[in-house]
Parts: C-alpha cells; sequence; structure tokens
C-alpha cells in the first residue's frame, strides 16, 4: 500500500499518438479511504452494540438508587449514555458516579461530569456527553477497561448465523 502508479503521461502519450483519434481519459478512483471509513464505521457501530447490549451500566442516583442507562460511545477521555426520556437528565457540569456491570453481580464505579446533553424526544432518550474525573475511584480499572474496549472494537466482527455442531448429531 502507499505506492500509487501514475498512469497521466502514459496516457497523454498514448492519446497523442494513436492516429490523431481522440480517446478519453477515465479517472482513477482511489477507493482505499471510502472503504477504510465504512469499515471503521461498521466497526464503532458494532463497539456501541457491545457497549448497549453486553455492558450494564448504571448511575448512582441520590435517595433513588441505581438508574440503567445505555452506553453510547466511550473513549481514553470520557462517554456517552443514553437515559430514557422519563427518568430525567443530569445537568451540565454535574458529577455523576456510575457503575460498570461485567456480571450480575461484578461492577466497578467511576466519576463522570457532564459535559454536554442532546435531547432526542422523538426517539424517546436524552443522551448525555461526560469526561472522566481523575483521580477517584478506579483510575487505573477503568483505564484499562477503556483499552480493552478500544483494543476489541478494531476487529469485531458480527455473527451472520455460523453454523454450529447441533448436540444431536
Amino acid at each position: 500500500m502507499g505506492k500509487v502508479i501514475d498512469l497521466t503521461s502514459r496516457l497523454s502519450h498514448r492519446k497523442n499518438t494513436e492516429n490523431g483519434k481522440s480517446h478519453q481519459v477515465a479517472e482513477v478512483v482511489d477507493l482505499v479511504e471510502p472503504r477504510q471509513a465504512i469499515l471503521k464505521e461498521e466497526r464503532r457501530d458494532l463497539r456501541r452494540t457491545i457497549l448497549t447490549e453486553f455492558v450494564g451500566a448504571f448511575t448512582v442516583v441520590p435517595e433513588r438508587g441505581l438508574m440503567r442507562v445505555s452506553l453510547y460511545d466511550i473513549s481514553e477521555d470520557g462517554l456517552a449514555f443514553e437515559v430514557e426520556t422519563g427518568q430525567g437528565a443530569f445537568h451540565k457540569d454535574e458529577r455523576v458516579a456510575m457503575r460498570i456491570y461485567l456480571n450480575h453481580k461484578t461492577y466497578f464505579e467511576f466519576v463522570v461530569q457532564v459535559k454536554w446533553i442532546e435531547n432526542f424526544s422523538d426517539a424517546g432518550f436524552i443522551r448525555h456527553g461526560t469526561k472522566f474525573v481523575k483521580n477517584t475511584v478506579n483510575d487505573v480499572a477503568l483505564a484499562h477497561f477503556v483499552k480493552f474496549i478500544e483494543a476489541v472494537s478494531v476487529n469485531l466482527q458480527a455473527d451472520e448465523g455460523d453454523l454450529q455442531i447441533s448436540s444431536g448429531s
């Protein structure tokens, strides 16, 4: 990759030497970048699927308990999560304690600060963009969790119903 053969001079020479006949020069289109963008978006969608369907996320609401949220995106700096419209919303700059559940009983907690809020009332949720509050509980575990999600998401694939050996065979 990275090597591109420049055909411009050859095509110009060919055009000028073929019995005075005029030929159209076709434009060469590089499809590598658009393909990479499509693959990146597919991986991003699969990563969001993992975050929303397989990783349990909750916010701690004082005097009310735990409120389930859907993780939308995550990076080394923060995450975005969604709350159903009827559940309310957090405020800009508010600090929120969160829990990530790895199974029904095991979790680690951390603190985020809300940086922006976007209301998707037609879809029935409010998205909150947050940054991780540094030097709080579980900074190290959170950093490793984010790196794990990023590393796994590079080669994610969707299961299209691969064949499995049945127990009756």
